[in-house]
């Protein structure tokens, strides 16, 4: 998909793809590190649910509304409802809170009524922890999950033989969709001079913990 090395040469830009030598949280030495959370000004974070919105519609998927968990789910689902309907597609959209409030309406889901096929959107899959937590509360009021929807899939094992995405797709059903992936990165780096020194690190680490596909 054309529009992910788009989303990648963003991602670079903002520094929020970055190169070097990152210790990641299953203390493996990682030879770029992704953080959505520095798409953190007006423009880029535009461009960011634009992405979303276009994997939504290529990927084809039925579903009724969309739903972020908190935290970094609650602005992107908001954005991406909101590129959704300029391009008229107008969903409704829910999002959680960590803590129940216990006056005004009270509750911790803020939004429509989850209701139907829901789609919920979030950063990235690392232990799946925030997307069980949405299945849970999704079924929970009675409707039920339609998928996932994350900006890069890394394609790195998890402690088995499966990646987060893998596990989430055999231990739930629900498709994930990624704007990106760890192949789409690396077919990136080949073409861009800039950065094509990073080219080898990234390999030799997908040959070490990666996957064969996570499409």
């Amino acid at each position: 998909m054309d529009f992910s090395r788009d989303f990648i040469a963003l991602a670079c830009r903002k520094g929020v793809l970055r190169f070097g030598s990152f210790i990641t949280k299953a203390g493996r030495n990682s030879p770029y590190f992704f953080n959505a959370g520095l798409f953190d000004d007006g423009a880029s974070f535009r461009e960011l649910c634009g992405y979303y919105a276009r994997a939504i519609r290529e990927s084809g998927l039925r579903f009724d509304m969309l739903f972020g968990p908190a935290y970094k789910g609650i602005p992107l689902v908001a954005g991406t409802a909101i590129r959704l309907a300029e391009q008229g597609v107008d969903l409704p959209f829910a999002f959680n809170r960590k803590e129940a409030k216990d006056h005004g309406e009270g509750g911790t889901l803020i939004g429509a009524p989850l209701a139907g096929k829901v789609l919920i959107l979030d950063d990235v899959i690392s232990a799946g922890t925030s997307v069980r937590e949405s299945v849970e509360i999704i079924r929970a009021a009675g409707a039920e999950p339609a998928g996932v929807v994350i900006a890069l899939d890394r394609m790195e094992r998890g402690k088995g033989t499966l990646s987060a995405v893998q596990e989430v797709r055999e231990t739930f059903g629900i498709p994930v969709i990624a704007v990106a992936t760890l192949e789409d990165l690396i077919g990136f780096l080949a073409d861009s001079p800039q950065l094509v020194e990073n080219l080898g690190a990234v390999k030799a680490y997908r040959d070490t913990y990666g996957i064969a596909s996570a499409r």
